[in-house]
């Protein structure tokens, strides 16, 4: 996995550049707003934490300014229903650290601001972070605790998402009974699939 590129800005797309290495070889390097935006001149030397994404038939490298950055990215394209450019969309709005406030002020709905991110998805989004930038999420009052937390916060991202309290209880219920491993973002996902299988 190519880790850091360095090298100077040969070429430039929308929100993607050319980075030239000192070994002749060009790469195409996506960029967010902020770093395309400060990109140095072509004859000056342009260096990207980055990240490969590979897929069927494509492999793209995605760069960042900081370690950090590429970290959040990674996090947040581990998110199901996160692409890397939905992912490259909110590093554009948010970067690290202003993402670490929105989940310690527990401001989801700033995530709307993003372009492609509705109220639903952005919940999702923000339910997960909390975890992957965080560590872990208050519990909600009332509701039973698991070894964990898994079941309470799970049930409290439910809730978030607009179900009913015994309905989100006894959906996280049944999917750690059959898989009592899970995280809770493994067993948010879990439940949000059985709920819709039960509503198709």
């Amino acid at each position: 996995m190519i880790a850091c590129i360095e090298g100077k800005p040969a070429e430039r797309a929308e929100n993607a550049c050319v980075v030239l290495t000192s070994g002749g070889v060009g790469y195409e390097v996506n960029l967010t707003a902020p770093a395309f935006s400060r990109l140095p001149a072509p004859d000056e030397t342009a260096r990207f934490f980055t990240a490969t994404v590979v897929r069927e038939n494509s492999l793209e490298l995605f760069g960042f300014e900081t370690w950090d950055e590429r970290q959040v990215f990674l996090s947040l394209i581990s998110i199901a229903g996160v692409g890397p450019r939905t992912a490259m969309s909110v590093l554009s709005v948010f970067n690290p650290d202003d993402l670490r406030r929105l989940v310690a002020a527990d401001d989801a709905a700033a995530l709307t601001r993003v372009s492609g991110i509705g109220k639903k998805t952005c919940r999702v989004i923000f339910l997960e972070l909390k975890y992957k930038l965080k560590g872990e999420a208050p519990a909600t009052p009332g509701v039973p605790q698991k070894s964990g937390g898994v079941l309470t916060d799970a049930v409290a991202g439910l809730i978030n998402l607009g179900y009913e309290e015994k309905e989100a209880e006894r959906t996280v219920k049944l999917v750690l009974d059959k898989e009592n491993d899970l995280d809770v973002g493994g067993a948010l996902r879990a439940a949000l699939k059985h709920l819709a299988r039960g509503r198709t």
